[in-house]
């Protein structure tokens, strides 16, 4: 175990001398070999380019390091040529001044440094350096601080990402990430992972959309500007595209298939499940910009003959599965629409009062057919937060929400507010 290390940076170390223990040099510090560790990655080996090549030294054979010098214990013979392994990882050549997410912060960075410390006895890579201290450091400038700090009068930030937050690109890299970069990349806002989407090279988003659950990938694939969902989808191999589709809403996923090649959404329609498959066909049949093509079809729907306490236990059942819960209607055996009832409604209503008492008769609908204009129309003079649409036979084809015909008057100022809905 060498000699204490606190914490240095990797700049601090690569390319320096590495020695024996009679003080011969062996060459000089050229990368680390990196293993997934149980906290953070660890060094396996420390790669020395010598005169004949690329030696590999396990990192219990170090006895000193340190950004002055390297030491190598014991023998010599169990210092060994460097053969190269598929997969594995060397963080000069795979981690430095490529681009990682940080989770935390919701972005995608750059790391200009890595700094490493002993845990349990195991080099390890402790926090990624991406700020501009760490490009200075990297040039061999530290003496530069003094000057930069009298000019600025101030100290430059250390930006540093502790690795737990760290969610790298690179597909072979995953393995030295940690659970927790993937929990909280699915507890990030969908609008938080599309921003992210955004900005990394193509060949990366399947990296990041892998460390997603479906129904993450599909929210966060709805946030994406049209055309940059429509090559995300095309990107990814059609089984993922297919499944992530099946998560999304019937609407959302109209939408995103609305804007694909016919061919491709017909063969991702095709690996669907055949109910969710014809709720989107459905929808793909109506105009864009009408009611039937901006409706959802799912919403609660329940019989009149039922009592406030039996349709509360219905809502319970139905409510995982529909997006806006908030208005309940009440259709007959033909799918009739014959009333709305509010979720408050039920909660307030003596548990043994039939629906059919306490429900609104007179609806506002629209017809699959009106406008854009007709449906914002009679959602903002009658302050709803949907509106049912109706098919030319008067049954209850699906709703319009508020938030869904806002984002076509204002697609800037109103981002999705799907995880405020009641």
């Amino acid at each position: 175990m060498p000699t204490h290390i606190n914490e240095l940076f990797l700049s601090s170390v690569l390319d320096k001398t590495v020695i024996d223990e009679q003080g011969r040099e062996i060459g000089r510090l050229a990368d680390l070999v990196m293993a997934p560790g149980e906290i953070f990655p660890e060094v396996s080996h420390l790669l020395i380019k010598g005169k004949k090549g690329i030696l590999a030294v396990p990192w219990r054979k170090i006895s000193l390091f340190n950004s002055f010098v390297i030491s190598v214990a014991g023998p010599h013979r169990e210092i060994i040529e460097h053969l190269p392994r598929e997969g594995e990882i060397l963080v000069r050549r795979d981690i430095l001044d490529k681009q990682i997410v940080d989770v935390n912060g919701a972005k995608v960075v750059r790391v200009n440094d890595l700094k490493l410390g002993t845990h349990k006895n195991m080099l390890c890579v402790f926090s990624v350096d991406i700020g501009f201290r760490g490009v200075v450091r990297r040039l061999g400038h530290e003496k530069l601080w003094g000057t930069l700090y009298k000019l600025f009068k101030r100290e430059l930030p250390h930006q540093e990402i502790s690795w737990q937050f760290v969610q790298p690109l690179e597909m072979n890299l995953s393995r030295l990430t940690l659970t927790m970069a993937r929990d909280q990349m699915a507890d990030m806002h969908p609008a938080d992972i599309a921003h992210i989407i955004s900005q990394i090279p193509s060949q990366h988003i399947q990296t990041v959309l892998n460390s997603l659950d479906t129904e993450t990938a599909g929210e966060a694939i709805h946030e994406l500007e049209p055309e940059l969902r429509s090559r995300v989808i095309s990107q990814l191999n059609s089984e993922q595209a297919s499944d992530i589709l099946e998560e999304m809403a019937p609407d959302e996923a109209a939408d995103v298939l609305g804007d694909l090649p016919e061919e491709k959404a017909q063969e991702l329609l095709g690996l669907m499940a055949t109910e969710e498959a014809e709720d989107i066909q459905e929808l793909l049949e109506h105009e864009e910009d009408t009611a039937g093509g901006l409706m959802n079809s799912e919403f609660l729907a329940i019989s009149g003959e039922l009592t406030v306490a039996d349709a509360l236990t219905e809502v319970r059942l139905l409510a995982p599965d529909v997006e806006t819960v908030y208005y309940i209607y009440v259709i007959d055996q033909a799918e009739k629409l014959m009333g709305v009832v509010t979720l408050k409604d039920l909660l307030i209503t003596p548990p043994a009062t039939p629906i059919a008492d306490i429900m609104t008769s007179q609806m506002k609908t629209v017809s699959v057919d009106s406008t854009a204009e007709e449906v914002l129309e009679i959602i903002a003079k009658y302050n709803l937060i949907a509106v049912p649409v109706l098919d030319k036979d008067q049954l209850m084809a699906g709703i319009v929400t508020v938030d869904d015909i806002l984002e076509l008057f204002l697609p800037y100022a109103v981002k999705r507010r799907r995880h405020h809905h009641m």
